[in-house]
């Protein structure tokens, strides 16, 4: 590893062995047993360092605390709670560029977009921050005299975010800081594929928390045991679960939180399309796909997965993506003019593959790439492929480079095409937002009579 990423490991508080648990600078978990969690560049296939996962003794510690901080937390006022975030997001601010060149170096974003992740949470610091001084409720007309109701929102109590690889720190923003200025603690199970991330953005908490007289708001939780992760899915002193990942492990979070009559935000795969008609600015068009395809090497929900091009249109768009693609120079992510990185790990490698065959079988016709590129690390070319859209394949998530091409005639078909992937098993709940910050507070009705007489709704007569 080079001096200048040494040295930016050495200024986020990342070690060569590390602490997977935290509530505050007051407690990291000790443990130093077990199996030690790598943290692998994917860039190189090389270690970066290494992180102990926490103990099931540890969980219970990091649970407890969080609901004893959110005892005080929660009687604290909306704008102090808001200043907490302010602080995190000043911090962040001064450690933009290298916790951008963290996310670059543990998952393989690209250095623009590893800073565009912390940028977005620096966003949504400013959001939430905004937000804390406007948790407002509604006043209601009542149907009995001399009465008024009006609405009153109440924290839940600790918030479990378990995030994905792709997204180490911006998601976790997203739930956090909506979650702290609403008054609940936050309890954060990160991807085991981005540990370092995650101890990075703890260190900042800690501090803020620290000079702010706080301990157990924010909480790290590192496990690479699904079992132990089941403990806080299933955990109710838990109320409120986010999940970002998978359809099928979205479905067992659903459930196992709905089992215990709690709440779930789910943010989960996506099989994104772009309509291209006649009328259609081809050079913008392509721009505009080509990012979305390629773009964190396809590893996004929010991924362009389909393009779905008026048939007059195909030859002359296809071509001007050809070129496009040629000019995508791929290789380590922190190069200043490398425009996709690699996949996250072999696995992802195999899942690339296994693609290609599958499309081949149903008689797909590969456009461009297709290859998986002989040299260190875990890269593949970025691949465009004619398709149709009723293949199981194309109906799937691939979470990959992979762009699937199609043709319409009319643009009520094309709508169909589209709305045949869409949203569908994307998930539940909003994170982030407009009201969203209602997900992680409980709506109380308060009526006051200010009168001197009691008159019961719905004209209700009791007693004498």
């Amino acid at each position: 590893m080079s001096t200048i990423h040494t040295a930016v490991l050495r200024d986020l508080g990342i070690q060569a062995v590390n602490s997977g648990g935290s509530t505050g600078n007051n407690w990291w978990s000790g443990r130093n047993d077990g199996s030690l969690l790598p943290s692998i560049n994917p860039s190189t296939g090389e270690q970066i360092a290494g992180v102990y996962p926490c103990s099931s003794d540890d969980y219970q510690r990091i649970v407890k605390e969080s609901v004893e901080a959110f005892r005080a937390w929660r009687m604290a006022p909306a704008p102090k709670r808001g200043e907490m975030v302010r602080l995190i997001g000043q911090a962040l601010r001064e450690k933009k560029d290298q916790l951008g060149t963290l996310v670059s170096l543990e998952v393989g974003k690209i250095k623009a977009e590893g800073d565009g992740e912390v940028q977005e949470m620096i966003d949504m610091a400013d959001f939430a921050v905004g937000q804390s001084r406007m948790l407002y409720g509604v006043t209601m007309q009542s149907e009995r005299p001399a009465h008024r109701m009006s609405e009153q929102w109440h924290p839940l109590g600790p918030v479990g975010v378990i995030t994905a690889f792709n997204f180490p720190v911006a998601v976790w923003g997203w739930n956090a800081f909506i979650a702290a200025i609403a008054g609940d603690t936050v309890i954060w199970k990160p991807s085991p594929k981005a540990p370092l991330c995650a101890v990075a953005v703890q260190q900042i908490c800690n501090r803020v928390m620290q000079h702010q007289g706080y301990s157990g708001i924010f909480s790290l939780f590192i496990t690479d045991q699904p079992a132990l992760a089941d403990q806080m899915v299933q955990d109710e002193r838990v109320p409120l679960i986010s999940f970002t990942g998978s359809v099928p492990v979205g479905r067992r979070v659903a459930g196992a939180v709905g089992q215990r009559l709690g709440r779930s935000l789910l943010e989960l795969s996506g099989n994104n399309a772009v309509i291209v008609d006649q009328s259609a600015d081809l050079e913008m068009a392509a721009r505009a796909i080509l990012f979305g395809a390629v773009g964190t090497a396809g590893q996004r929900c929010t991924t362009t997965r389909r393009l779905i091009v008026h048939e007059s249109r195909y030859e002359e768009l296809v071509g001007r993506l050809v070129k496009a693609y040629a000019q995508v120079q791929i290789g380590n992510p922190l190069e200043k003019n490398v425009l996709m990185g690699p996949l996250i790990d072999r696995v992802a490698v195999e899942g690339y593959r296994a693609a290609l065959d599958e499309i081949k079988k149903e008689g797909g016709e590969i456009l461009y790439g297709g290859h998986v590129l002989t040299r260190p690390g875990y890269f593949v070319e970025p691949t465009i492929v004619r398709a149709q859209n009723q293949w199981p394949i194309v109906q799937r998530e691939t979470f990959a480079p992979i762009l699937y091409v199609m043709t319409f005639h009319t643009i009520d078909e094309a709508i169909k095409m589209q709305n045949d992937g869409g949203e569908k098993d994307t998930g539940g709940g909003r994170e982030a937002g407009s009201d969203s910050w209602k997900a992680y507070m409980r709506r109380q009705t308060n009526t006051v009579n200010w009168g001197t007489e009691l008159p019961l709704a719905q004209g209700i007569k009791f007693g004498s």
